[in-house]
């Protein structure tokens, strides 16, 4: 009896070890969120100089999101087509200040350093990170000091197993920052893996019919869905009602980059706040009312 007792209380053991959500740094390469032991998300955080290479690989932070299983990036990391698009990630090809201009989407200029965790808190719903981020000339001048926070929530219904909402603040530490670009290089978006630029994949669905994304502005949300081998997937990026005005989309390419920008200025000392989610499922595209319905959560 007491050596079941035992065995029992070392497999009970054993599974509340990995119970709910964990956070675990890797120094210098990246952050993983893991529910149930499983990874759901990587946050890329490795910054390294070294050579022209290495800098090409580690010159922004962007957060991988993993498939259902755990095994493997559903999103796109460095090279393959066009390098530059990683996960999710940030950035706005017409970046300027103090008379300069530099671009922090295609990394021209510029570099995107990960610092510190500032804060993190998980629990059996959620996993909470709070990164700091430096966006640095070549030069070395900060000309943007983000506080990154991503919630990371395990959901269901519809295939969908992953939120990730994105509360970011952009502070102007500096001199006055002007974001600009356009809706396909600025702004915060999406990249899932560069097996759909070969598989022409990608097909989008809006909160309504009839749109057109190089006239109208301030949609709600965009979705997307793509093959990866013989599974399927889909994404839904929401702006929240929050973000400054004139937002315009880009949800058209079938390589499946995804996402939306605008055009704003923040004062010297200002900080810009911002908002995002991402629902991530796997298998068919649920219905439009579907993901309208998780908008609204979103956006209450």
């Amino acid at each position: 009896m007491i050596r079941t007792t035992a065995i029992s209380i070392f497999f009970l053991t054993g599974s509340l070890l990995h119970a709910g959500f964990e956070i675990k740094e890797m120094p210098s390469r990246h952050i993983d969120i893991l529910n149930d032991g499983k990874v759901m998300a990587r946050v890329m955080t490795a910054h390294d100089t070294a050579s022209k290479e290495s800098r090409h690989e580690t010159y922004k932070v962007y957060t991988h999101v993993f498939d259902e299983a755990g095994k493997a990036p559903i999103t796109k990391g460095a090279g393959g087509q066009f390098t530059h698009h990683r996960g999710i990630f940030l950035g706005w090809s017409k970046t300027r200040f103090d008379g300069k201009q530099v671009d922090s989407w295609h990394m021209k200029g510029c570099d995107q350093v990960y610092q510190k965790i500032i804060k993190k808190e998980t629990g059996e719903g959620s996993a909470t990170l709070t990164i700091l981020i430096h966006w640095v000339t070549d030069d070395g001048v900060v000309f943007i000091e983000e506080e990154r926070t991503q919630v990371f929530r395990r959901t269901e219904g519809a295939g969908a197993y992953l939120q990730v909402d994105v509360d970011t603040s952009l502070k102007a530490p500096a001199a006055e920052v002007e974001l600009n670009g356009d809706p396909e290089h600025a702004g915060c978006q999406f990249r899932p893996s560069n097996e759909v630029s070969k598989n022409k994949s990608a097909k989008y669905v809006f909160h309504k019919d009839g749109l057109n994304l190089k006239k109208d502005k301030d949609l709600p949300w965009a979705a997307l869905s793509f093959n990866l081998g013989d599974k399927a997937y889909f994404a839904q990026h929401m702006s929240h009602p929050s973000i400054p005005k004139g937002n315009t989309y880009s949800a058209y390419r079938d390589y499946g980059r995804f996402g939306a920008y605008f055009v704003k200025k923040i004062p010297k000392g200002d900080s810009l706040q911002l908002r995002y989610s991402y629902l991530v499922g796997a298998g068919e595209m649920p219905k439009r009312s579907y993901f309208s319905e998780r908008y609204r959560e979103f956006a209450k």
